[in-house]
């Protein structure tokens, strides 16, 4: 089987490309705790230095708090690599820090597990969306949707509902209940981590106080919230992304062009965990965040990706219908482009 793809790419096949990936999908136990390490104990030392700022100045801890949502983003991508069990060797390592890492970033890790894994085999699939994903419709579905549904679209498409509402969403509704479809397992997840936010909450009360929890609490989670949906949007979200319907899918070509190459500077580099690398990730969610870039080099010698470029990165806002004929994603206004046209 060879690969080929709508972006002129070389054709490679498929074993080449995972005999290159192979060497990167075994863990570092030594790096993966020092990421703890690193992670987790600077970002408890913000969170008192944020307490401490509240007798100097509000805006002093909210410049913290900005700090400080750049180490939950990263802690959150280390949440991540449990799920896929790549952050250790071990699988009870995995699920233990798992679930550790998914309290203080206050996602269920279970629940958010199973959502993530239906997302990975179902990423670029047009016939598949709709669980783990950003909500996308076809110009065909936006076109024959009731007026309500198009609004309702409209809305959550919408760049200030996405990354100002969003995170509040997730935080507070979306990771806080079990959705119908839950398994017992992702029940008790959601239960472990709202009772382990609960003993934060009930130990902040007893010794600094509800007032100042939340307002050290709330804008970290909210910022670094905001962060990762819009690193989670645009990970798939860009004018020249790849679809494709179920029996045409092709899954290493879902990976490396329905996935962005997001070149980031070196300092958000490191605070998203390389998770701008989300083309080796898709590849293999097996590599450790450490490896990602490493592996992105190895890669590109034989089957180059475009980079999407912090500010290229920005327009993917406004592309928010997939077109099939164009194979595309495109702007609300080429749907009155092309009624000039069918006139």
């Amino acid at each position: 089987m060879s690969i080929d793809s709508s972006h002129s790419n070389p054709i490679v096949k498929p074993r080449t490309l995972m005999s290159v990936v192979g060497p990167y999908q075994r863990p570092s136990n030594l790096r993966s705790s020092w990421q703890l390490v690193n992670s987790i104990l600077p970002y408890l030392g913000l969170m008192v230095a944020m307490y401490l700022s509240l007798a100097i100045s509000y805006w002093l801890t909210l410049a913290i708090g900005a700090v400080a949502a750049g180490f939950v983003v990263r802690i959150f991508i280390i949440f991540h690599d449990c799920c896929h069990r790549s952050l250790f060797k071990s699988r009870k390592a995995n699920s233990v820090w798992g679930v550790i890492t998914g309290i203080i970033s206050f996602t269920p890790y279970q629940l958010w597990q199973r959502k993530h894994n239906i997302h990975h085999e179902t990423s670029g699939d047009l016939d598949l969306r709709g669980e783990g994903d950003v909500w996308m419709m076809t110009v065909k579905e936006y076109k024959e949707a009731s007026v309500g549904t198009r609004l309702k679209y409209r809305f959550y498409r919408n760049p200030l509902v996405l990354l100002i509402l969003g995170p509040l969403q997730m935080l507070l509704i979306q990771n806080r209940f079990s959705p119908k479809n839950a398994t017992h397992s992702d029940r008790v997840s959601v239960w472990v981590t709202n009772l382990g936010m609960l003993a934060m909450f009930v130990t902040a009360a007893f010794t600094i106080g509800i007032k100042a929890y939340i307002m050290i609490q709330l804008p970290v989670y909210w910022l670094a919230g905001a962060g990762g949906i819009w690193l989670f949007y645009v990970q798939h979200q860009y004018e020249d992304v790849y679809w494709e319907h179920h029996e045409k899918w092709d899954r290493i070509a879902a990976s490396l062009d329905g996935s962005s190459f997001y070149r980031l500077p070196l300092v958000l580099r490191w605070f998203s965990g390389n998770i701008g690398f989300h083309h080796v990730h898709h590849l293999s969610s097996q590599i450790p965040n450490y490896y990602l870039p490493r592996c992105s080099d190895d890669l590109m010698q034989l089957r180059p990706v475009r980079p999407l470029s912090f500010w290229r990165s920005l327009k993917s806002l406004r592309h928010r219908l997939w077109d099939e004929d164009e194979r595309k994603l495109v702007r609300f206004r080429h749907l009155k482009m092309q009624a000039t046209t069918d006139r």
